[in-house]
């Protein structure tokens, strides 16, 4: 599988915006440098037209200039046990790799050969979702994790006492690595499907809904968590800046949402919303 990579150079506070931006386009791998990123897509993924939009939308705000090559052959395995460290999670969950030693005075330990998917939890959103997750009650609970990335979402309900979960992701390389993931902590039984939560069509209602993909998607697939949510159940969203909750939370609103709780990190920001 060949791999193209793409470095570019732009102004710092446009950096994340476009990772999220190229993330929407099929890019899968994101690597922050001293002048921007670079990025990486699946060669056969590749649409330049797509691209394109991207990059005239922000060149001039941003300042972007990128150089385009094909990616060398790695050991990807080696390169993320260079380059990859693990992250506590307050005092209670600490996200390791298999390379690691583990930690006994964490409550929860998560297990995560992350590849080259998204969601090691050194993300701010995926960091806030996890703290997100300790403060919801999820034992005997049914899970659905949307957007499920490396599968660290559904391994903290799995940790957290779910009795059901869910999950799914529009990435194969996402779906192969979540369930190796899963195996990892004893997940066997829980397997990760592909597609959008359209496609999925998971089916009954859910006391948990997770979702951390990004304001776009969020927006447009609103109605259909809405559907999947059950009464006095709980939908946990992030993926978006701190200046787009008030859009996030008002969608919401519109289809009996009501919010509990909003937390912030690095310009990042995560909800939680309660289904009347």
């Amino acid at each position: 599988m060949q791999y193209l990579e793409f470095k570019f150079s732009c102004k710092e506070p446009y950096r994340e915006i476009l990772i999220a931006e190229l993330s929407e386009v099929g890019y899968d791998s994101f690597l922050e440098t001293d002048e921007g990123f670079d990025a990486y897509i699946q060669e056969d993924l590749f649409d330049r037209n797509s691209f394109q939009q991207v990059i005239d939308q922000y060149h001039e705000a941003a300042s972007i200039q990128v150089t385009e090559g094909k990616m060398p052959k790695v050991n990807w395995n080696e390169e993320w046990e260079k380059n990859y460290d693990p992250i506590e999670v307050g005092d209670q969950v600490y996200v390791r790799a298999s390379f690691h030693q583990p930690r006994k005075e964490f409550k929860y330990e998560i297990l995560i050969n992350p590849k080259m998917s998204f969601g090691t939890g050194h993300h701010a959103t995926t960091y806030l979702m996890l703290s997100h997750q300790l403060t919801i009650d999820h034992l005997g609970k049914r899970v659905l994790d949307i957007g499920s990335g490396t599968g660290i979402l559904a391994i903290m309900a799995h940790q957290l006492g779910a009795k059901e979960i869910e999950a799914f992701d529009i990435d194969e390389w996402c779906v192969e690595n979540g369930n190796e993931n899963f195996e990892l902590n004893g997940m066997n039984k829980v397997r990760m499907g592909k597609g959008t939560v359209r496609e999925v069509k998971p089916q009954g209602e859910f006391d948990i809904v997770l979702a951390n993909i990004n304001k776009n998607v969020l927006l447009d697939e609103m109605d259909v968590y809405a559907t999947l949510v059950k009464s006095k159940g709980h939908l946990l969203l992030s993926g978006f800046y701190e200046h787009d909750v008030l859009d996030i939370a008002e969608k919401a609103f519109q289809f009996g949402f009501v919010e509990k709780e909003v937390q912030s990190k690095d310009d990042w920001a995560a909800l939680i919303l309660e289904k009347l």
